[in-house]
C-alpha cells in the first residue's frame, strides 16, 4: 500500500462510532478546515475566533436550509493532535444528519479522511512518535484495566524514552569511534574497547526482559487464552456458562455434547481472557468426536493455560493422574479443578483437599467459583508485566528490538575477534537504525500504510 499523505488537503470523517446515537462527533483538519465549516456555519464568523473555544450555532447547507443545531470546536495549528487546524462538529447522532454534513463539507473541498490519517498526521508533523501513535490504536481497542495500561504506557512515551536513553549511549561510543579513524595517523584512543564491551552488555541486559515481556504482554493485550480441558460430562460448559454468567454453552448430561471449541472473552480483575471450551479428551470411534478431540489438543498447545476439570465423584486420584500424563507433556501451566463436589459426602472432599491441592468448585452450584478466578488470575501471573517500566505488546517492536539484540551480540564478537573500528562502527549503525524503527526515525510509506490501515476512519 502506498501511503503518501497529501497534506495540502483538508480531511473529514466521523469520528464517533458509526449507528444512530444522540450525539456525534465530526472531525475536520487541514489548513482549510476553518474557512470550510465557517461557510455553512451562520451564527458567527469562525476564522476569527480563539482556539480551543467551542460555539454553539446553526448549521446550513448551499441553499440555506438547515442541517442542525451545532456545537464547533476550534483547535487552531499547531495546538491540535495534528498539529493542523482542527474543526470539531458536535451534532445531532442521526445518519441522515451526520451524511448531509458531511457530504456538504466535501464539496466544499474537504475529502473523506483514510484509515487512521488523523494520527498518520500527527506523526507527520511530530506530534507523536510511531509508537505513541500505535498506542492510540490500542488505547481504542483496550479492552481490559492492563490493556489500557499498556497503552496508555506506551502512548505516554515510556517506550519511546527507554530507545532514546539507548540510541544517544550508542550514538556517544560511535562518535568516539569514527573521531578515532579520523586520527588514524596519529594512532589516537578516544574509545576502550572494555568500555565499549561494558556498554552492550548494560543495553543488552535491559532489551533482553523487554523482549520476554512480549509473549505473555501480548497477550494481556489481545487476551490470554486458557483453555478448559477433561473427560466429557466433567463439567466444561458448565463450567464456561459460570464464569460468563450466562448461558453460553449447551449444556446436558450426555456425554460429548461439546464437538468444537467455543471461545469467549472474559474479564477477571480487569484482565483479559479468551476463554476456549474444548471438546471432551476420551477414546472414541465416533469421527466428529475425533475431530473435536484433535482441535482440542490443537487449541491446549496455544494456551497460556489449562483448566483441567475432572468430576470428583467419578475419578480417582489414579485415574486423575493418569489422565494428566499427556496434557503434561506440553509444559502449560495447568489447573487441576475438582468438580461436582455438591455431589459426594464431607468426608470425600477432604480426602481430596489431603490428597493433592486442587481447586474443588461446584460448577452448577457455583461454588467456589470466586476462589477459582484468584487462583486462574494468580496462575497466569499478571503481577510480573504490572510491575515492568518497559514491556512489549506490539510485534513490529519486537522485531527491531530482536534484530537489534542480534546486532548489538555481533559488536561484543567484533570486540572480542578485535575487529578494526570501521567495522564496529558498521554493526553500530545497524543497531541505531533498529532501533529507529521502533520510534518512527525509520520508516517506508508501505509500513506507515500498514500500520495505519487497522485504525478507524475517523482516528
Amino acid at each position: 500500500m502506498n501511503c503518501i499523505i497529501q497534506q495540502e488537503d483538508t480531511i473529514i470523517a466521523l469520528s464517533t462510532a458509526s449507528g444512530q446515537g444522540a450525539i456525534a462527533l465530526i472531525r475536520l483538519s487541514g489548513k482549510e478546515a476553518i474557512a470550510i465549516v465557517n461557510y455553512f456555519f451562520r451564527t458567527k464568523n469562525l476564522t476569527l475566533c480563539n482556539s480551543h473555544t467551542a460555539h454553539f450555532g446553526t448549521l446550513i447547507d448551499e441553499n440555506k436550509e438547515i442541517i442542525d443545531e451545532v456545537i464547533i470546536t476550534l483547535f487552531k495549528a499547531p495546538r491540535s493532535f495534528t498539529k493542523e487546524d482542527i474543526v470539531e462538529i458536535s451534532c445531532h447522532g442521526s445518519y441522515f444528519i451526520i451524511r448531509r454534513i458531511i457530504q456538504v463539507m466535501i464539496r466544499k473541498g474537504a475529502r473523506m479522511a483514510k484509515p487512521g490519517e488523523f494520527t498518520q498526521r500527527a506523526f507527520l508533523n511530530g506530534q507523536l512518535d510511531l509508537t505513541q501513535a500505535e498506542a492510540v490504536g490500542d488505547l481504542i481497542a483496550a479492552r481490559s484495566a492492563t490493556a489500557h495500561k499498556a497503552a496508555m504506557h506506551q502512548l505516554q512515551g515510556q517506550l519511546s524514552k527507554k530507545i532514546q536513553e539507548l540510541k544517544k549511549k550508542i550514538i556517544h561510543f560511535a562518535a568516539m569511534l569514527e573521531l578515532e579513524l579520523d586520527f588514524a595517523e596519529e594512532n589516537v584512543q578516544f574509545v576502550k574497547k572494555n568500555e565499549l564491551k561494558k556498554l552492550v552488555e548494560n543495553i543488552l541486559a535491559t532489551i533482553q526482559p523487554m523482549l520476554e515481556s512480549f509473549t505473555y504482554a501480548n497477550a494481556i493485550k489481545h487476551g490470554i487464552p486458557i483453555v478448559l480441558a477433561g473427560k466429557p460430562n466433567a463439567g466444561k460448559s458448565t463450567l464456561l456458562n459460570a464464569l460468563l454468567q450466562e448461558e453460553r454453552a449447551i449444556v446436558s448430561e450426555i456425554p460429548g455434547t461439546t464437538r468444537d471449541a467455543i471461545e469467549e472473552d472474559l474479564i477477571i480483575e480487569g484482565i483479559h481472557i479468551k476463554l476456549i471450551d474444548t471438546a471432551g479428551i476420551h477414546n472414541t470411534q465416533d469421527v466428529i468426536e475425533n475431530m473435536g478431540i484433535k482441535k482440542t489438543y490443537s487449541k491446549i498447545k496455544q494456551a497460556a493455560l489449562i483448566l483441567y476439570i475432572f468430576d470428583t465423584s467419578t475419578t480417582s486420584f489414579k485415574a486423575l493422574e493418569n489422565t494428566l500424563k499427556p496434557i503434561q507433556t506440553y509444559n502449560i501451566p495447568i489447573l487441576c479443578i475438582g468438580n461436582k463436589i455438591d455431589k459426594i459426602i464431607p468426608e470425600k472432599i477432604k480426602i481430596w483437599q489431603k490428597k493433592c491441592n486442587n481447586i474443588l468448585i461446584s460448577a452448577s452450584k457455583l461454588q467456589n467459583i470466586d476462589e477459582l478466578k484468584k487462583a486462574i488470575i494468580k496462575a497466569i501471573k499478571t503481577e510480573k508485566v504490572q510491575k515492568m517500566d518497559n514491556f512489549i505488546t506490539n510485534e513490529r517492536h519486537y522485531e527491531s528490538l530482536l534484530k537489534s539484540k542480534t546486532a548489538m551480540e555481533g559488536i561484543l564478537q567484533g570486540i572480542q575477534n578485535e575487529l578494526s573500528n570501521d567495522l564496529l562502527v558498521l554493526d553500530i549503525r545497524t543497531v541505531l537504525e533498529y532501533l529507529g524503527e521502533i520510534i518512527g526515525e525509520v520508516t517506508t510509506d508501505d509500513l506507515l500504510g500498514h500500520i495505519f490501515s487497522k485504525f478507524c476512519i475517523g482516528k
